[in-house]
């Protein structure tokens, strides 16, 4: 979601803020600002819109080696200049950008507000400079003309945040201290790069590869002193910090189109080494059997465990429904996907027996992460299936599986969600070997996950005619997706992306469940996608698809080539056969494909929809 940038050192800070800003466009925001410190206070430039308009209204460069920048998604307010971060306090001395959620908000302004305070935004944000200018420079600083200060910065950031109640990742400087940023965490990410001379900070690691690969993640509960010489960490209870400098992946570094019109595009084409990445050297075909070291189990815990959870947000949710299947299917034990965003409220039962899996690409799901924290309170057992080496979510876990897809700077997930399948396929070839699963049916399985990256490979040279199926949607009131067993899945993950980026209304219902209220909505000509790979459930689906027929609905039919079934399709997409767990790695591709295309023919932006961001870190 929201962004952050800051910078000390000896450069000129306002080209380094506007670059890390240009690096975090990807997770989705609709404003950008920066502040500068130099000798004559603090400079503050914002703007509604891409970052590149921010740049317009800087033409006139704002001059200091010290700043910090945000790009902003609303939550409190509308999307307008005087809603962008960063936000000052009354007398323009102290600067902030805040990701998070004030949650005593009201309160807190209404308090400042009887204490003289004039708020200039409808922001939650805006409350926390006026509160750190407060405890930073005296009760009366609003009224005060000199700029005499009572504290430490450090101090009065930490004394500020003991009255707020929610989440912040923040960045505050002062007009005082030309070389001084500080930031605080609780709840959304930060992380410090470290380089010779100066030191940045960054919501997102991406935004600091350019410059150094040596960082510190801040974890929850951290103040950090940052200047050109490095930083010191601090607890807010006043308990010793240790951080712990880390080396970020090379793989990180290379998010650029190449030769691709668009990153979505560029994502969807670059699955099969994706996947290649992830299940190599992780796949041991000649014990019919998979490693995943990083979860930290042997076999004989892998024997006691009684039940498996699955808990992820959007297309996290929906690899973790294919997920539960392969565990089912493998090893005979029941397995559960969760919505995470309902996981931890509805005071779920935890057994210490079972194993839970937090599944998300950024590693920084705010609802996933608070189901992480449910199930360890409860005294469960959670692994992480994460992209982002460092993330939060990795580092609450402390083990589990990275996906290993490289950067995704699309917002709408393709080569991630395709990669979350594959890992919980490897977890799930893992435990099943330890049960019921033989040798023999572990070595086909081992052989046909093998193959599958070349089978993407060779559809993606040939995906069919996809054009066919956007025409059919462009125009429609309502799209709905069919699929039955590991399918319906993939239907709910095909709706969801061509709602994210061509903003079509889309319904996903298991085939079954079709005529049980979606069917009153067919009408002539209405588009239906079905898949129906031949699977055990194909015959099933075939009925299903009839009864879409009899009532005026155009099929797109996505299924296995040479499959008769193709002859019910008023537009047909063959993929490669394979065995019937696989398939989602293969009949999500056209329905990527689809969105993409869609999006395109609408003229939306299908690396950055609306409202959208890459990394929701709020709940």
């Amino acid at each position: 979601m929201c962004g952050i940038i800051g910078f000390v050192g000896s450069r000129e800070a306002q080209g380094i803020l506007i670059d890390g800003l240009r690096r975090l466009e990807y997770r989705g925001y609709d404003s950008a600002g920066m502040a500068v410190l130099n000798g004559d206070g603090i400079q503050r430039s914002r703007r509604v819109g891409p970052v590149r308009e921010l740049e317009k209204a800087v033409a006139t460069p704002l001059s200091g080696h010290t700043g910090i920048a945000h790009t902003r998604w609303a939550t409190h307010g509308k999307v307008t200049e005087a809603n962008a971060h960063p936000h000052m306090d009354s007398r323009q001395r102290v600067a902030v950008v805040h990701n998070g959620i004030v949650e005593n908000m009201v309160q807190l302004k209404q308090k400042l507000t009887d204490a003289g305070v004039e708020f200039r935004s409808e922001t939650d944000s805006e409350v926390l400079a006026h509160l750190i200018s407060r405890f930073y420079y005296g009760e009366n600083a609003e009224e005060s003309e000199t700029h005499s200060y009572v504290g430490d910065p450090v101090e009065a950031v930490n004394e500020a945040l003991k009255h707020v109640r929610g989440t912040w990742g923040l960045a505050v400087i002062f007009e005082e201290h030309a070389n001084l940023i500080v930031a605080a965490r609780n709840g959304s990410p930060l992380v410090v790069g470290l380089s010779e001379g100066e030191t940045f900070l960054a919501s997102d690691s991406h935004a600091l590869v350019p410059y150094t690969r040596r960082v510190i993640f801040l974890e929850d509960g951290d103040l950090a002193r940052i200047e050109p010489t490095g930083v010191q960490t601090f607890r807010n209870d006043g308990g010793a910090s240790d951080p712990d400098v880390q080396t970020l992946e090379e793989a990180w570094a290379d998010a650029e189109r190449g030769d691709f019109p668009h990153f979505m595009l560029k994502e969807i084409h670059e699955q099969p080494n994706a996947l290649r990445n992830c299940i190599t050297g992780r796949v041991v075909p000649e014990e019919g059997a998979a490693r995943l070291g990083g979860l930290g189990l042997n076999p004989r815990e892998l024997v006691d465990i009684q039940r498996v959870g699955l808990v992820g947000c959007g297309t996290a949710f929906h690899a973790c429904q294919v997920g539960a299947m392969a565990v089912e299917q493998l090893a005979r034990i029941p397995a559960t996907a969760y919505i995470a965003s309902e996981f931890r409220h509805r005071n779920p039962c935890i057994d210490p027996r079972s194993l839970y899996f937090a599944v998300s690409q950024s590693g920084e799901t705010a609802d996933t992460l608070g189901a992480v924290k449910e199930v360890q309170l409860k005294g469960g057992v959670v692994r992480g299936v994460v992209n982002v080496v460092g993330s939060t979510i990795a580092r609450a876990c402390g083990s589990g599986a990275y996906i290993h897809s490289g950067p995704e700077m699309a917002v709408a997930s393709t080569k991630a969600f395709s990669n979350m399948v594959a890992a919980l396929f490897l977890f799930a070839l893992q435990i099943g070997r330890t049960r019921a699963m033989s040798l023999h049916q572990g070595r086909k399985f081992s052989e046909e996950f093998l193959e599958i990256p070349d089978l993407v490979d060779r559809y993606l040279a040939d995906p069919g005619p996809i054009d066919q199926m956007v025409r059919m949607v462009v125009d429609a009131k309502m799209v709905l997706f069919l699929g039955r067993g590991v399918s319906s899945a993939v239907a709910s993950e095909g709706a969801l992306k061509l709602m994210e980026v061509a903003y079509i209304p889309c319904l996903a219902y298991p085939s079954g469940e079709m005529k049980h209220g979606p069917i009153a909505l067919l009408e002539q000509d209405s588009p239906v996608i079905v898949i129906a790979p031949n699977d055990s459930l194909k015959e099933k689906t075939v009925s299903n698809l009839q009864e879409c027929r009899a009532r005026g609905a155009k099929i797109a039919l996505i299924h296995t080539e040479g499959d008769e079934i193709a002859r019910h399709a008023d537009v047909s997409i063959p993929v490669p056969a394979t065995s019937e767990l696989f398939t989602p790695l293969l009949t999500v591709l056209p329905l990527q494909l689809l969105a993409y295309k869609a999006g395109l023919a609408m003229g939306r932006n299908v690396d950055r929809p609306r409202n959208l961001a890459k990394s929701v870190t709020v709940e």
